[in-house]
């Protein structure tokens, strides 16, 4: 998904990899994506790939940087490490190394060096190490791009929006299509939809890593930005509904959609999903139910699953449902097969993204028979 969105958006050379995407194409792109981008955590640029067998060839490589060109004595910098089969003993006294090695190269050029800020630097480093060799980036992103610059009201287990945003984007959801979201909780899905539908930049309100560069240029973003707000198209009443049993958490998904600007776009209801009509004859349905590792209630959701299966068949005939769930007996329980489980993170925890595509009448495969 990644991957078509930055072949989207000019880049070259996009090659999927374990952790994300590599990339290349000039710096416009970068901004581009930092804009655009609904998926990526954050985008990197890389300066540096080299061998090493010890500390002080990691050390003597970051060294060797010209630092001082990429941003200014005056930024604070912060280093952080990830590492998978590194053979050293301390990934810390690593960190440590790097960030020595930046800071000696500004007082060789520049007499001082920079401050180090452990909470919102100016500059992110971000290094990683495999067995054998060392990867050095300058983070242009600066907070994570799943935070788009308002603040959520957020419930017991948000989902963060990059991930919300990929979701959708697997459902093959368009804007001319009706969608659901019957669990909705804060509302991650519904902003997230509303936001595409409207053509908004979901970077469009927040600062980023890059303006703390050399580099940047502050007449091209802004003309980047200007195009982008060009696009969008008014807010206004749109096929996107929600609905929760709890009436706390559909207060915070329209403080949310509030604050965005996006309260027109949705209709939100209290209902239970299992009593919850279509609201158009066909759609997407696409939610984050409630599992039993988040809130302790594993017995009451599997009595809950073969009614949700029923409700589907019930009520759902033409849509294409979509439940994202770290509880596997969800699937099990509703006594449906599902046409597709596609395996996904919510941070650490491993889930599922169930399809079920809904006919009238059953939608369980076929039993063979035997003649007579």
């Amino acid at each position: 998904m990644l991957a078509e969105e930055l072949t989207a958006l000019g880049a070259d050379s996009v090659r999927v990899e374990d952790a994300g995407c590599a990339f290349r194409g000039d710096f416009d792109l970068v901004y581009a994506a930092n804009l655009h981008s609904r998926i990526a955590s954050r985008i990197l640029w890389q300066v540096a790939h080299f061998p090493y067998a010890k500390e002080q060839d990691i050390y003597d490589a970051a060294r060797a940087l010209p630092w001082p060109q990429w941003f200014d004595l005056a930024r604070t910098i912060k280093v952080e490490l990830n590492a998978q089969r590194c053979p050293l003993k301390s990934l810390d006294f690593i960190t440590l190394r790097i960030k020595d090695a930046v800071c000696d190269k500004f007082r060789d050029v520049k007499g001082a060096r920079p401050s180090v800020a452990t909470q919102h630097p100016d500059v992110r480093i971000h290094a990683f190490l495999d067995a054998t060799h060392c990867w050095l980036y300058l983070d242009t992103s600066g907070e994570p791009l799943f935070k788009r610059g308002a603040r959520d009201h957020v419930g017991v287990a948000p989902l963060k929006k990059n991930l919300a945003a990929g979701i959708l984007r697997l459902t093959g959801w368009q804007p001319d299509t009706p969608l659901l979201d019957p669990m909705c909780g804060s509302g991650t899905f519904l902003v997230e939809a509303a936001e595409l539908a409207l053509k908004r930049a979901p970077g469009r309100a927040r600062p980023f890593g890059f303006e703390k560069l050399a580099r940047f240029d502050a007449g091209r973003w802004e003309a980047l930005r200007a195009t982008a707000a060009g696009h969008e198209l008014p807010a206004g009443e749109r096929e996107i509904f929600g609905a929760d049993l709890f009436g706390d958490a559909l207060k915070d998904a329209r403080a949310n959609l509030l604050a965005m600007g996006l309260a027109d776009c949705v209709k939100l209801k209290q209902a239970n999903i299992l009593e919850l009509p279509a609201p158009a004859d066909r759609g997407v349905m696409v939610t984050n139910p409630p599992y039993g590792v988040r809130i302790g209630e594993q017995d009451a959701l599997r009595e809950m699953y073969p009614k949700l299966g029923d409700a589907l068949k019930q009520k759902y005939a033409g849509w294409n449902c979509y439940f994202f769930t770290a509880d596997t007996a969800l699937a099990k329980g509703m006594r449906l097969s599902p046409s597709r489980k596609t395996p996904l993170f919510n941070g650490k925890l491993e889930c599922r993204l169930y399809e079920y595509r809904i006919v009238a009448g059953s939608n369980r495969k076929a039993e063979s028979k035997t003649p007579g």
